[in-house]
């Protein structure tokens, strides 16, 4: 298995070394083969080559098992005729990954805003939407007609939205068999109206799984209320980026915040936060979303080999994390700690070791 390893800008080199350090002492437990291609991306890529991510890049991500992508610092990059294109969206639109999955899950010692338990996960399309790098085969989906109006394309079509969902029952069925679609219908008749049709298509071909739908205003008021009565949320691109960043914050921080970029060959493990050059190189930055992040790759890869090591590697991790959570000494400063990244990452390497497998 090998593996391309991108560490990005900001703190990302620092949080990809971490992840390594884990990564490597799951390989070690469980004996599974791994290897790694490291290249550059973002800033670094830029000051090289003249673009923040090269076209033979993509081909290397398609010839290896699995991307890890470190945060990029997209919103300071030139303009995109000057090579500053935003790597993940790229990664996104040219390999597939049409399924954004973000888990949102309270962990035991880190305090939540509302004090509620959370255990759910925020599935959401990636490729269509408002999004404007994913919206036209040429040109974006913005343009301003006169200068003073700017108008905006959505895109939603059957495919995406029947494919989104597939993939939000596929989870729930290794969950708690529960899927709660967000839509805004009610005004959005046509484009939403064409999500939820498929949504309803799809829900009646899987009777065995509960499923309801929400008003995505509601869904932003009832993850603050109740988030215990959700499991698995599908929803459209924009409603979904912006939930999911809800949930992270109300499960304890998007630095605990884990996400997968999936498709049907191809996957990316990827942060959710952003890459912090305000602490890079300060070894503080915290890691956890990033080896969250590797962990659901594993699994991913896991299920598409049938290979058990795999999954058992990302259990083991997950409870890794949690256990190295619960010491103040290992934390780092954002997570009320005094820890830095190498002491989290060799902290939880060593709970991997001593966790049986």
């Amino acid at each position: 298995m090998k593996l391309l390893m991108l560490p990005g800008d900001g703190i990302g080199p620092e949080i990809s070394d971490a992840s390594r350090k884990v990564l490597d002492a799951a390989q070690a437990q469980f004996g599974f083969p791994l290897e790694y291609e490291e290249d550059e991306i973002g800033f670094s890529s830029l000051e090289r080559y003249g673009t923040t991510i090269r076209d033979d890049l993509i081909a290397t991500a398609m010839a290896v098992d699995g991307v890890i992508l470190g945060p990029v610092s997209h919103n300071e990059y030139p303009p995109i005729e000057e090579g500053g294109l935003n790597p993940s969206g790229v990664f996104r639109k040219q390999l597939d990954l049409y399924a954004n999955i973000r888990p949102a899950k309270s962990r035991s010692g880190i305090a939540t805003p509302t004090g509620r338990p959370m255990d759910l996960v925020i599935v959401r399309e990636n490729t269509e939407g408002f999004y404007a790098d994913r919206t036209m085969v040429t040109g974006t989906g913005e343009f301003m007609p006169t200068e003073d109006l700017a108008m905006a394309i959505r895109k939603v079509t059957k495919k995406g939205s029947r494919r989104i969902v597939e993939q939000a029952f596929a989870l729930a069925a290794r969950r708690r068999q529960k899927v709660t679609t967000v839509h805004k219908a009610n005004v959005l008749r046509v484009s939403d109206g064409l999500f939820l049709e498929q949504a309803r298509a799809v829900a009646s071909s899987h009777p065995s799984i509960e499923y309801e739908e929400e008003l995505v205003d509601a869904m932003a008021a009832h993850l603050i209320r109740s988030p215990d009565r959700f499991d698995v949320i599908v929803t459209t691109n924009m409603f979904g980026d912006i939930l999911s960043d809800e949930a992270s914050e109300l499960s304890g921080g998007l630095g605990l915040a884990a996400s997968l970029n999936a498709g049907t060959d191809y996957a990316v493990a990827q942060a959710q936060h952003g890459s912090a050059p305000d602490i890079a190189g300060k070894g503080i930055a915290n890691p956890v979303s990033l080896i969250l992040s590797v962990a659901m790759l594993l699994d991913w890869l896991g299920a598409r080999r049938a290979d058990e090591r795999l999954n058992h590697a990302a259990r083991i991790i997950e409870q890794a994390v949690d256990a190295t959570l619960e010491d103040p000494s290992a934390r780092t400063p954002d997570l009320g700690g005094n820890g830095s990244t190498d002491k989290f990452a060799a902290e939880t390497a060593r709970r991997v070791t001593d966790l049986r497998p």
